[in-house]
């Protein structure tokens, strides 16, 4: 069994999406001071390696703590969009053309994780930059029951945007959204030998939240 990292650190001046709150972290106790160390935080509910709730884009959807926790763990299969050039358009092609990895026997639908590549650009301005989801993508994966979806990128749909079809479909269908994951080329390596992945991808539990950080986890079985 090996376990594999999917999470970026939590840093002050980390990359966030444009107009969300900035991240810092400063100890807010001392053990020379106060007799412990405690740190604070200020970040926002999308920082990092994040999930969305479908409340993220409409009031009227499941908050993060009506989901339930099936949501953020399972079986995973991983779909290869590295690449790409910058701001392509990821279509329902590559996840249902040849290259389409195989999903796990049984009736549910696994977790599925669109690897661009684009961990590679972290911290730099080519970050948003990244691929995307098409809407038609988006759609095809909600047809096949996947509801859970995440990707190593900023967004789902592109970095700055006026709408968001593929939050819109996904979440519609009360989908999670990952994004900010790193790390998946290891994934599609082992998916390559044919070892099975597991994800683990557990929220703050932030009742009636739009979203929470995560530490994402895969075991390679």
């Amino acid at each position: 069994m090996e376990l594999v990292d999917l999470s970026v650190p939590v840093e002050t001046g980390m990359p966030v999406y444009p107009g969300d709150p900035e991240v810092s972290l400063a100890p807010a106790l001392t053990v020379a001071r106060d007799g412990v160390n405690v740190l604070g935080l200020h970040l926002g509910s999308q920082s990092g390696t994040h999930v969305d709730a479908p409340f993220h884009i409409d009031d009227a959807l499941p908050a993060l703590g009506d989901l339930p926790l099936s949501r953020f763990a399972g079986p995973a299969v991983v779909a290869d969009a590295r690449g790409l050039a910058p701001r392509s358009p990821i279509g329902a092609g590559l996840l249902d053309g040849p290259a389409r990895p195989a999903w796990p026997s049984g009736g549910q639908a696994p977790i599925v994780l669109v690897a661009t590549g684009w961990s590679a650009h972290w911290g730099g301005e080519s970050y948003l930059g990244h691929p995307f989801l098409t809407e038609e993508a988006a759609t095809l994966l909600v047809e096949r029951g996947v509801r859970t979806v995440g990707i190593d990128a900023l967004s789902v749909d592109p970095t700055p945007a006026d709408d968001f079809p593929a939050h819109r479909v996904l979440c519609g269908a009360h989908a999670v959204i990952a994004e900010n994951l790193t790390g998946l080329d290891r994934l599609l390596d082992a998916q390559a030998r044919g070892r099975p992945i597991e994800v683990w991808m557990m929220p703050l539990r932030l009742d009636g939240a739009d979203g929470a950080p995560v530490r994402a986890v895969a075991r390679i079985g």
